[in-house]
């Protein structure tokens, strides 16, 4: 279902044919650099990067026998090369081959994530613009705190975006890392200059040091850099479903013309995107989760990272560039509704002006104790009796006598109570 929905670039990278492309220009490059050093003759590598090809499926026939990719892969070569074919892979070990392919296949998905991240960013600045001053009531535990506004929504938003953006290309650093050092990583049978030859060329940096494998801890980093991106856009899920709400109703995804929300009830408006960001989180923390255990193995190397990294890695990949995609259409047209906010806003008849009155007493000498039990006994009584807060402090004989009807209208005014929204604004660079 994922797969079909994601744009084709990010599939191809995970397809056999560009991961048979990599190995072949890693091989090729490999050869180049040996040429250089005169360890294969200049002829013989130029016949390879003429002749060298493969057939995706003629690769798969082999294994079946051999039940090795990689030397499935050079036999298939070496039936389009001929004799020359015995300079390939000289001195290498597989995981030469499928570590530094892995890594170029990595740094691929998590520029085009990148630039997700970045169209995302954008909109989310757009639409924080044009909601800078609509004003929605604020909620702690769920409660009605105090005002708020919507486009500050957006902004915090926006700016966990841009963490995400320096995160990711934090992690694209640490896995763009190759090696081409052997059985062991000791390059007995190579010179380190053939390393360095081939990263240069496929855009990596060698890896000081290695094993047989480049080391999990720069996966885990890069897997799990994706599911806090997840994360990310399941918190703006989990806020857009509580706001979509009918109760609530501030916010609604878009509803295209025809589109149906039940099967039974033909009145439904369900929040299905941001359910579906909300869910496939979950499986990018799960992937995470997997990458950090890869990280220990027996010795110089083992074989256990590998089936988990051929599920983990194409799949998190896919799966957070498509909910990059579900994210951006949905703060894209997202419906939103202030009169909804202003009516939600009016609901609990002033109370979220109890800290503003309570500041006053104290700034009359009341102590702090005392200024919060006489705002309190007034706030309860409105929950109670739904009476508004500024009538019952009207009444409340012992406040009044610390404040004039003058200083409680400039306490209740609302606009004072989010005078400062430029200037966050400003520091989020909107």
């Amino acid at each position: 279902m994922i797969e079909r929905y994601t744009r084709p670039d990010m599939g191809a990278i995970w397809s056999d044919h560009n991961k048979y492309s990599i190995w072949l220009e890693i091989e090729i490059l490999a050869c180049e650099a040996q040429a250089e050093l005169g360890v294969i003759p200049k002829d013989a590598v130029r016949e390879i990067r003429e002749k060298a090809s493969f057939d995706v499926q003629r690769i798969l026939e082999i294994e079946e026998t051999t039940k090795h990719d990689v030397i499935a892969f050079t036999t298939n070569v070496a039936e389009y090369v001929g004799p020359s074919s015995r300079f390939i892979h000289l001195g290498m070990t597989s995981s030469d081959v499928l570590d530094t392919c892995l890594a170029v296949q990595l740094k691929q998905a998590g520029e085009l994530l990148l630039a997700d991240l970045q169209q995302f960013r954008d909109v989310l600045a757009r639409r924080a613009v044009e909601f800078k001053n609509t004003v929605c009531i604020g909620r702690s535990h769920g409660i009605h705190a105090e005002p708020t506004t919507f486009g500050l929504k957006l902004a915090l938003w926006h700016q966990e975006c841009e963490r995400s953006i320096v995160r990711l290309e934090r992690a694209i650093e640490t896995i763009s890392v190759g090696m081409i050092s052997g059985a062991v990583g000791t390059f007995e049978h190579l010179s380190p200059a053939v390393e360095e030859y081939v990263c240069d060329r496929l855009g990596l940096k060698p890896a000081p040091v290695s094993t047989q494998v480049i080391q999990r801890d720069r996966h885990a980093e890069y897997l799990t850099t994706l599911g806090l991106i997840g994360a990310f856009l399941e918190k703006i899920g989990t806020e857009i479903r509580h706001l979509q709400r009918t109760e609530v109703r501030e916010a609604e995804e878009y509803f295209s013309p025809g589109q149906k929300g039940s099967s039974a009830m033909p009145h439904k408006r369900n929040p299905i995107l941001s359910e579906r960001i909300c869910g496939l989180a979950r499986l990018l923390r799960t992937n995470a989760l997997a990458a950090v255990e890869n990280n220990a193995l027996w010795h110089e190397r083992d074989i256990s990272h590998s089936s988990v990294e051929r599920v983990i890695c194409p799949d998190s990949t896919i799966t957070l560039d498509y909910m990059l995609h579900l994210a951006t259409g949905l703060i894209d047209r997202l419906l939103v509704y202030p009169e909804a906010m202003q009516r939600n806003l009016e609901l609990t008849h002033g109370l979220p002006f109890s800290q503003s009155v309570m500041l006053a007493l104290i700034g009359k000498d009341v102590t702090r104790e005392d200024a919060y039990r006489m705002v309190q006994r007034n706030a309860m009584q409105t929950w109670e009796t739904k009476t508004p807060l500024r009538q019952t402090i009207a009444e409340d004989a012992e406040i009044t006598a610390l404040l004039s009807v003058s200083e409680l209208d400039a306490i209740f005014d609302g606009r004072r109570m989010l005078s400062n929204v430029d200037t966050i604004f400003r520091r989020c660079g909107l």
